[in-house]
């Protein structure tokens, strides 16, 4: 018995092509075949199923808003871009989206929470909880008795927790601040609901503390000497180092004059 001769090298490395060639065509046939399936009309995205807690927006609003600008179907969907899309919703802080097989999603929202406006009178922006400014239809604010901050861009989130450290101290005398603003120079001003200005000065959280405390232990006394209360001021400087100076409202300039003298 004898053995088959080897096949020729040209032979064999025409197979080799084949069988390759065979192997990439079966591919692409599976790919486009896989490509199909998922383009299918069963697998396009239905609907939205949303949870969180969410006042604003619902199942059906949603729909309507976002729907029309999602790409692809429930396979082909790009999750990082469908978030982004949600999240140009004026009152969505922040979105999860995940598939919901066969054709839906499910989206967990966070909504932006206000605590305050931001910026000058008539301004349509919001600070949230988190001390990020956003911008929605003020006629769906549901709350309308906030604060008015305002300061430099990028520094929403300090001008909240320095109005945030601020109140407490002014709560015990009944005092409400109304508006709190950073100045260009880093200055702080503020206005009382009562209509009082008070100029803070600059510096640290603990100066300005120093200050206002300064000023809470001894504003009775010193309106006092003039029959008047505390809500009967009409602006506060407590810029000065060992001191501040008031002014009071029904005061004669004469007396004016006097009481701009620096506390001490």
């Amino acid at each position: 018995m004898t053995n088959a001769a080897p096949l020729p090298l040209d032979i064999r490395l025409m197979n080799g092509l084949a069988s390759a060639l065979f192997g990439v065509l079966a591919l692409m046939l599976l790919g486009a075949a896989l490509a199909y399936v998922l383009q299918l009309p069963r697998f396009a995205i239905r609907g939205v199923t949303v949870v969180g807690d969410v006042s604003h927006y619902n199942a059906i609003s949603l729909r309507a808003n976002v729907m029309p600008r999602l790409k692809g179907t429930f396979f082909t969907l790009d999750l990082q871009a469908t978030r982004q899309v949600f999240e140009t919703m004026p009152w969505v802080r922040q979105a999860v989206v995940r598939r919901d097989f066969p054709n839906r999603l499910k989206v967990q929202l966070q909504e932006h929470a206000p605590v305050a406006y931001w910026g000058v009178e008539g301004d349509s922006r919001l600070v949230n909880s988190f001390g990020e400014v956003f911008e929605v239809n003020l006629g769906e604010l549901e709350q309308d008795q906030l604060p008015r901050l305002n300061g430099p861009e990028g520094q929403s989130a300090r001008v909240l927790a320095t109005y945030q450290t601020l109140q407490p101290m002014l709560a015990p005398m009944e005092l409400t601040l109304e508006q709190l603003e950073l100045t260009a120079r880093g200055g702080w001003r503020a206005q009382l609901e009562s209509g009082t200005t008070l100029e803070l000065g600059s510096g640290s959280t603990e100066e300005l503390l120093a200050r206002l405390e300064r000023f809470l232990k001894t504003v009775t006394q010193a309106t006092a000497r003039y029959n008047r209360g505390v809500d009967q001021l009409a602006s506060v400087d407590l810029r000065h180092t060992d001191g501040y100076a008031i002014r009071l409202n029904g005061v004669s300039t004469v007396e004016a004059a006097d009481m701009k003298k620096v506390i001490k």
